[in-house]
């Protein structure tokens, strides 16, 4: 491998203040996603605009930060003041699945994180180890669960983890007393896969907060007849099921339309 292959992913900073709405700071350090999500993936479209990769099949070939940790114990003192919560990860997925040393990276990350008194979020369609409940602070870990279709994720998600085995990681962190949340994003109009919202509702019932949104840049979407009514409906039962279990929720910016 050539000197300039080697040092491709080599980065200037990694922490950054993020724009998303109920984010704060966040990291993204690993470049792709082997899990190859279809709605499709707003990180890919991101990255092949701004040249980052070249390809789906590039996409597919995540990459790990040469210089994560040099970077942390740059920036982690720089920013510790500053950062309400630390997000793993808007860009690519912290706990891949099946890339165990991407996994070994993120828990690095978090418990260096931890030890700067900077308090962490993480997102992933991976598996959740159970060593996070033995993390310095208390952060809190979240999966995306759209489906409990299995069919339907390995259509849309192919590589990402089984709904079930992502789910059941998350309930033991939670039964360790860990918060625990769960993304409903993007969640699906009928005609792409029809589903019962309640069924999924009550399987994820033990999270602390559930995040709902819908589905965007796909235009079967909007040729689905009533598609607002049907996302108001959505997040309408979304927020009456938090209410009645006493959990935290958040309905994204435009899924929720009156």
């Amino acid at each position: 491998m050539s000197e300039k292959k080697e040092c491709e992913n080599i980065r200037k900073s990694l922490i950054y203040k993020t724009a998303v709405e109920y984010g704060d700071y966040t990291l993204n350090h690993v470049t792709g996603c082997s899990h190859g999500c279809k709605y499709p993936c707003y990180a890919y479209m991101m990255a092949k605009r701004f040249k980052k990769v070249s390809s789906y099949e590039e996409w597919l070939q995540p990459k790990l930060v040469d210089n994560i940790f040099p970077l942390l114990s740059k920036e982690l003192p720089k920013y510790r003041e500053k950062i309400k919560t630390l997000h793993l990860c808007f860009s690519t997925d912290p706990y891949m699945y099946g890339h165990p040393e991407i996994c070994r990276a993120s828990t690095q990350i978090i418990e260096k994180a931890n030890v700067f008194g900077v308090h962490c979020s993480v997102l992933t369609k991976g598996i959740l180890p159970i060593e996070l409940a033995n993390m310095p602070l208390e952060n809190e870990y979240g999966i995306t669960v759209v489906t409990l279709d299995e069919n339907f994720r390995m259509e849309m998600e192919p590589g990402a983890a089984p709904m079930e085995e992502r789910i059941r990681a998350l309930e033991a962190l939670s039964e360790q007393g860990c918060y625990t949340w769960i993304s409903i994003e993007p969640y699906p109009t009928p005609n792409i896969h029809e589903q019962n919202l309640d069924q999924l509702l009550e399987r994820v019932s033990f999270a602390n907060r559930i995040i709902f949104g819908r589905l965007h840049y796909n235009k079967q979407v909007t040729a689905y007849k009533g598609y607002q009514d049907f996302y108001n409906t959505c997040a309408k039962k979304v927020i009456a099921f938090c209410d009645e279990h006493e959990i935290d929720y958040h309905i994204k910016k435009g899924t929720l339309v009156e």
